[in-house]
Parts: C-alpha cells; structure tokens; sequence
C-alpha cells in the first residue's frame, strides 16, 4: 500500500469547529512538572511533563513526551482504554518518543486524575477535549506543522481509546492518520446486536465506569431503563449511535490502520467491516489486522502491533516511503500448542486486499428437520458462551485450543447438523442461514451459533465462544429469518461436522422473560465465506521469508549429521525437583531492539515454605520476570525452571503454578462461590481437584461467598480474586499487586492469607510497591532494578545489612555535599534521606574512615548506625533511581 501523504491533505482546510463552547483556550492549570526517563546508553533520554489543563470547564490530566533536541517532529496523541489513565499509555509514548514522535497522553473525562463525567466520546464533551490538546499540540516548539495552528498528527489507541481516534478523525480535519484497535463503529450495534441487549458487557460498562453517577445523566437514564426493560428502545439507540465513528463515517478521510480481536464478544470483526468498508468508501488508504486476542483474553500481539503502528505513523506522519507497513489484511490463525516446545503455534495469513466478511461462499446442507425450542421463565437457567471479565476471559483461549467450554441446555436449543467434511474448509468471514421460525409469542430472542463437532460427534467447539442473538417481531404469525452467524477465522478439519445451534437464552443477554414456545425449521443450506485469497504468500513478503527456509534446512542438516536432533523442550533436572523456583542468566530484549533488556542476566533461587518478596522501581523487569515465569513470553536468553521443569507456553507444571496478576473479574449477579465454581469449570479439570473448601478457608470470606459479588466491598474482590489463584492448591502461588486499592486492615488481611497459604509449605511470591507491607509479610526478597538482579536474600539479612549505614546530621546536608560524599573511596551509593545520609559502602569500606571523611567535609554528624527499615534498603540498593 502507498502510504505517503496523499495529495488531498496537501489542500489544507480550515479544521472544523465542534461547537462555539470547544473553542475556549487550554488553559495551564499548574506549573507542569517534568522526569528524565532513564534509557540506555544508544538511545535517546525521554523528558516527560505532566500538565492538568482546562479544558472547557474539566480539568485533563496530560504527559507529554519527547527526546532532547531542536528539530520539529510529528506529533502522536494516545487515547487509554475504558477504565484506564493516561498511564496506562506510558511505555508505548515513551517508544514513540525515541523513535522521533512527539506524544501526548491524556486521562479522558472522569477517568484517572481528570474530572467530569463520562460521556462515552461525546462529540460535545471529549471528542471536543481532544481537538483542544491538538491546538496545544499546534503550540509546542517540538511539533512539526502542516500550517500555523495545524500540527502534523497522528492518533492511536485501543477501545475506548480507539474510538475516540476515529471520532476524532471525523470531527478534526487536523488528524492525519490513526491506527485504533479492538473498537467499535457503531456502539448501539455493538450493545443491541440486532436489538439484543447486550446485558453482561452494558453492565460490566458502567461498574467498570465507577458506577452510573459517574456517567453523563441522559446515560446513566439510558442504561436504567434498558437494563429494567431487557429491551433497546428506540431513543437508546439514538443515543449511543450519536457517540459513535459512524455518526461521522463519511468524514473520516485519514489513512486508517484498523486492528480488531477475534477473541471479543463485545466489538466483533463485523465493527472493524463496517470501519474498513465506510474509510475505503471515502478513498482513504485502510489496512486491517485481526489479532488472536481481544475483549474476551487471548493474545493481544502487544509487541507486533505497536511495531505495526509505529511502521504506520513512519509512513504517513514522516513521510518515510521506504517504510514497510506490512500487508493489506492479515490475520493470525492460532492452531494449538507444538508438542515439541510447547510454544502457542500463532501465524499470519495474509491478502493483498482486504476480503471483508462474506468472500467465496459454499454451502453445506445442514439435516434436522422441525423443532420446537422452549423458551424458559424468567429466562432461566440460560445458555452459556462467552463470559465476560471471567478470569481475564480463558474461555476464549480454550475455544482456540480445542477445547469445548459451552453451555445448551435440552430443550432450550435445536440443532441442525452436516455430514462429516470431505476435506478441510477454512471460514473466514459471516456463516449465514435462513430458518423459518413461529412462536407462541410476538416476540421471540434466538441466538445462533456454529459449532466444530468432533468424529466421534460428542466434543463440540464454538470458535472463539461467538453467538449472534437476533429479535423477531410479530413471529406468532411464522416468520423466515436470515441469520448472519459471528464472524470468526477457523478451520473446519477432515472428518469433522458443522452443527448450527438455534438457542432461546445466553448468559451474556437479555432475553424475553414471558414462557414461550418457539417452533424453528431450516430454510436453506448453512453458506459459509472461504476467502481463498488469504494465504501466506499472497502479499509481499519481506526479506526473512525466503532466507528462513534455507536456513532451516541447512540447520536440519547439521543436526541429522552430528546425530544431534532434538525432539522435545529440556529434561527435567532431578535435583531441582523440590526447589518451586529457580532462574538462570535469564535476559528479555525489548521489542525491536538487539541490545536494550528488560531483563538481564537475572538469577535467583526459591525455596519452599518462603513468601518471596519481588521489588523494584516502575521500569525495573518485574512484570516482564512474571509474565515469563508463567509462560505468557519466552526469554531471550537463560532458563526458568519449576520443580525443576523447564518452563515454556503450555508446559504441564504450569498445573503447578497459580497466579494473579491483573486482578480477575467476576460475574457480578453470582455468589462468590458460585463464580469460583463456574471458573474451575472453564478449565476442563475435575471438580475433586479444585479443592475449593481449603482454598475459601485459607481466604478467609466466611459467609460472604453466598451473597452476590456486586455486594463484596475491593478488598472482598481481592481475597476472592486470590481464593480464584489458589484453586487446585498449587505449590507456587503468583500475586502481583495483591493490596491495589485495599484499606489498612484489608491488607493486614490480606497479608494473613500470604502466611497462611505458605505455612503449609508452599510458596509464594508478591510483588508490590507496598515495602512496608513486604517486610512485614516477606520471608526473603529479591531487588530489581533496571533488568538486573541488585540483592537476593532474607528480609532480615537485607534490611540490617552491614554494608549500609545511616548516618544522622544536626541539619539537612545539600547536594554538593551529598556528591562529594558519593566520591568518597569506599562509598557505592548515597541517598538523602529526612534524617541525614543513607550510605552504602564498598567491601573495602569501613564505618570509622567514613566518619573521619564526613568530619573533614564538616557534615555534622550526630548519629551512624545500620540502617533497619526496608524503605531505606530499598531506596539505597537502587541508588534513588525509584
């Protein structure tokens, strides 16, 4: 695709106005402050500055970040996702800015540290926020400008955030390109699917939210009176179509990279359709990727995708023709676990066009004759596919495994089956059917769904747990209706047969709650899109591609000969077998980088029965240590071992492994119990080795697990969120943040439950910004900074180490004192503290030369001694770089 400016924007046009209110000033609230972000010796520092400006009588929380220098560069605004910050933005701003971009970051509306009321990308209210931070933007020296007051701009971001990019793009002729991810066109179609409302996600919307009063009043009316009604009128839809990209769809004409989930029940790919389809109409360029994740979990592609973006902005912000964006439309198929090395077989397949949803069709004959499907009471006990906020949405992740985790209840269905599959079919877009339906009601839900069934015709999987609902009016007199199935990418095996389900409930919606009897017959063949075109070979291929091969073969070659093949991942070490954890040399690169860690050269060992404090400032390689530790990435280099099982995706000591790292949702109508229970359902394992009871007891919620978790209080959720880690007891217990937004006395309990779980002799290890806490319920630490391991050991060995002193002075000591005593022979590091001095010695230093040397500078010492809390080991051992 060409991706140089096109010859249009260079006919720049006077940006529209939203509204006379929108053009008030951004108004600097309080002198900004500004943090040197720390990189490597090869690139570029970032300067970050943070600003609260008012903006039409809300205050914005902002980041601005940029790299030293004089040139003027492109500017990137990016947008969080619903429930988020601007912080959530940080990482990707600051790679934004070492690759030559200016980038602002904001919390939007009633998120973070910005006031006002959530208004859902209202045109009047943020999508006018947003035009606003563009004329700031317009003013800063770093910017490059189209024309005065016209930056040169790009806009990303995921959801919410992805929305806004669109919204914006259509309202401010200023954009110049977007890349939104994971989003909607039309918001009213994404929560009333064909007037379906979408209960589940709605509700998960507004608690997210911070609760209906959080929201702009004509919302918070709007979502009362669906939710009690079940059903969308017509002024609900109005409304929510108003806030969406499609309201201004014709007027989005900006070179537009569109990503969507293919695990996501909440903004489908049918979304993305309608974005890509209304861009191209406009004669704008449009590229789209479906990623493997989504709403409902999987693999977000994080590292891919923002290298996808960066790509993107190269080319149409910079100019940079040379710059390769990658394909048309691609997608990535996931096709199981490699039982040679457990890694998640994850591949993209690709097109030099986009297909869209409804590509070479075939038609399959379905058999199943007439059926009557009955529609319970009250809608109750109802279906289940897929379960948002469930456990960070394993659901979805099982269904792309082969795993059937649905739910039909008999004689709440009917279903239609095809003969076994002469060869394998690839669907790649909408299935559709027509059936005829009559009901002894006006108004009648069906939810549709297609399913992969097994040879043996009893396991059944519904790709990435889909289901379209669709709303029958006047269906008492007989009606045909044309269902349009989920849009899903999946392959069909040889041997295997499709079953259309016709189900009268699903959990995740509202369905009539009046008894009724439906009575549905199949109309017509089940015609599914093949999309042929998308292969692998179908869009250019850069350079990898045709060297990899020889590569391979050549490497296949020297292994047959050295009589040197390996056929599985590394033995097990028996003498590690009862060591929980041990790390060795372990390193992690940044994306696109040869040379900058994330980790590096790490190594520590766990023991059993310890409660392993892991610390470190934001940036230090915790989060990355963990997300490897569990198998969601792969190590560059080194080796992690449990029980002395080398650990990679999909490894079964992983069994062994219990972890909770971003804090799982739950079904807020369920019990506590109930929730933990639907939980270790999803996982296929049996009931008997959930070992629920021991779990709640160490958890300690009592009664509470019988009322609904909409009742439970944070640190109720929390104790639950960790009772849901340890089902099925496993020996290495993971918490990351396991005290965010709990009370002192929540965390003193939540502090018995660490020591309670590891009395029995299992192990824990925590991560937290909470040192005083750490030390309280810590056995042993280990302190990162920067990627590299700084001190492992017990806390008491760590908070009284003899290498540290605090040395107390009759008045504060300045900085130019502060650096001599740093110079000092014998002195590793120096920390002002309100006391005095924190100083780490050098083996070879000594507490008395120490003393002599601050005399001689006329420090005024009254005091040295070790020093005994963690705060200050901490706060030495990284030499104040927290």
């Amino acid at each position: 695709m060409d991706l140089r400016l096109p010859a249009w924007r260079a006919l720049l046009r006077r940006p529209r106005r939203l509204l006379p209110a929108a053009a008030a000033v951004v108004v600097l609230v309080g002198a900004g402050t500004w943090t040197a972000v720390a990189a490597s010796d090869d690139t570029p520092a970032v300067r970050r500055t943070d600003r609260v400006m008012a903006v039409d009588g809300v205050r914005l929380d902002t980041s601005f970040f940029t790299t030293p220098g004089t040139a003027r560069r492109p500017a990137v605004l990016l947008a969080h996702g619903f429930g988020g910050s601007k912080n959530d933005m940080r990482a990707e701003a600051e790679d934004l800015a070492r690759d030559g971009y200016a980038v602002l970051t904001w919390s939007a509306r009633g998120f973070g540290r910005s006031t006002g009321q959530i208004g859902l990308n209202d045109p009047k209210a943020e999508v006018a926020d947003v035009s606003r931070l563009i004329d700031w933007l317009a003013k800063q020296p770093q910017v490059q400008l189209d024309k005065p007051g016209d930056p040169r701009v790009g806009m990303a971001g995921g959801s919410y955030g992805g929305a806004i990019s669109l919204l914006t793009a259509g309202h401010d002729d200023r954009v110049d390109a977007i890349a939104p991810s994971i989003t909607y066109w039309n918001l009213a179609d994404a929560l009333f699917p064909d007037g379906v409302f979408k209960k589940l996600w709605a509700g998960i919307f507004f608690n997210t939210g911070g609760g209906c009063a959080k929201f702009e009043p004509a919302l918070c009316a709007m979502y009362d009176r669906v939710a009690e009604s079940g059903t969308p009128d017509a002024a609900a839809v109005k409304l929510l179509e108003e806030r969406s990209p499609s309201a201004v769809g014709s007027r989005i004409k900006v070179p537009t990279l569109l990503f969507q989930g293919q695990t996501d029940s909440l903004f489908t790919l049918s979304q993305s359709d309608a974005a890509a389809k209304a861009v191209k109409a406009n004669g704008a360029p449009v590229d789209v990727d479906w990623i493997a994740g989504g709403h409902d979990g999987g693999d977000l592609e994080t590292s891919r995708v923002e290298a996808r973006v960066t790509s993107w902005f190269d080319r149409y912000l910079k100019g940079d023709k040379a710059t390769d964006t990658g394909p048309a439309f691609r997608i990535t198929r996931t096709g199981g676990v490699d039982s040679t090395n457990g890694t998640a077989q994850l591949r993209g397949a690709t097109a030099d066009s986009y297909p869209g949803l409804e590509s070479d069709r075939k038609d399959i004959a379905l058999k199943g004759g007439t059926q009557r499907v009955q529609n319970p009471a009250g809608a109750s006990p109802p279906g289940v596919s897929a379960l948002p906020g469930l456990g960070g949405g394993g659901l979805a992740q099982l269904s792309s495994l082969g795993v059937g985790v649905s739910l039909d209840f008999p004689g709440q269905y009917a279903r239609f089956d095809s003969a076994p599959m002469t060869d394998n079919v690839q669907i790649t877009g909408t299935p559709t059917a027509t059936v005829h339906l009559t009901s002894t009601s006006d108004d009648a839900v069906l939810f549709g769904k297609v399913y992969d069934v097994g040879p043996d015709g009893t396991r059944q999987v519904l790709p990435s747990q889909l289901v379209a609902p669709v709303r029958v009016t006047g269906a008492r007199a007989g009606k045909d209706v044309t269902l349009t199935l989920p849009a899903i990418d999946h392959e069909v095996q040889k041997g295997h047969r499709l079953r259309l389900v016709l189900a009268s409930t699903d959990l995740g919606y509202a369905s009539p709650t009046a008894p009724a009897t439906y009575t549905v017959s199949l109309e017509s063949p089940l015609s599914v899109p093949t999309a042929p075109q998308v292969d692998t070979a179908a869009a250019a291929l850069p350079a990898w591609v045709w060297w990899l091969p020889l590569a391979g073969a050549l490497a296949a070659l020297a292994l047959l000969f050295g009589g040197r093949r390996r056929t599985a991942g590394p033995a097990p070490a028996p003498e590690l077998a009862a060591v929980p954890l041990q790390i060795t040399d372990l390193s992690k690169r940044y994306a696109r980088s040869t040379d900058r860690y994330a980790v590096r050269d790490l190594s520590f060992r766990v023991e059993q029965g310890q409660v392993l404090g892991l610390l470190g400032p934001n940036g230090a390689g915790k989060t990355t240590t963990l997300r490897m530790l569990m198998g969601l990435i792969k190590p560059d280099d080194g080796e992690i071992r449990v029980f002395g099982h080398a650990i990679r995706p999909g490894a079964p000591v992983l069994s062994r492994v219990g972890a909770f790292v971003e804090g799982a949702g739950f079904l807020p109508h369920l019990s506590g119990r109930e929730n933990l229970e639907l939980y270790w359902q999803a996982t296929g394992r049996p009931a008997e080795d959930a070992h629920l009871e021991e779990a709640l007891e160490i958890a300690g919620l009592g009664d509470a697990l019988a009322r609904a978790v909409r009742t439970y209080s944070q640190g109720m959720r929390q104790r639950l969120a960790i009772a849901q880690a340890m089902l099925g007891l496993p020996d290495l217990l993971i918490l990351d943040e396991p005290t965010n937004g709990l009370d002192p006395p929540q965390i003193r309990e939540m502090r018995e439950v660490m020591i309670r779980y590891a009395a029995a002799g299992r192990t824990v290890i925590v991560s937290s910004h909470l040192l005083a806490e750490v030390e309280q319920s810590c056995t042993h630490l280990v302190v990162m900074d920067r990627g590299r391991l700084v001190q492992a050991g017990p806390v008491a060995e760590i908070v009284g180490s003899g290498d540290t002193l605090l040395v107390g002075t009759g008045t504060p000591v300045e900085e130019p004192v502060v650096e001599k005593v740093a110079a000092l022979p014998g002195v590793a590091s120096v920390t002002r503290t309100d006391d005095g001095l924190l100083v780490r010695m050098d083996p070879g230093g000594t507490a008395s030369r120490l003393v002599a040397e601050l005399v001689r500078l006329d420090v005024p010492v009254a005091s040295v001694g070790p020093h005994r809390r963690l705060e200050d080991a901490f706060l030495t051992l990284i030499g104040g770089s927290a």
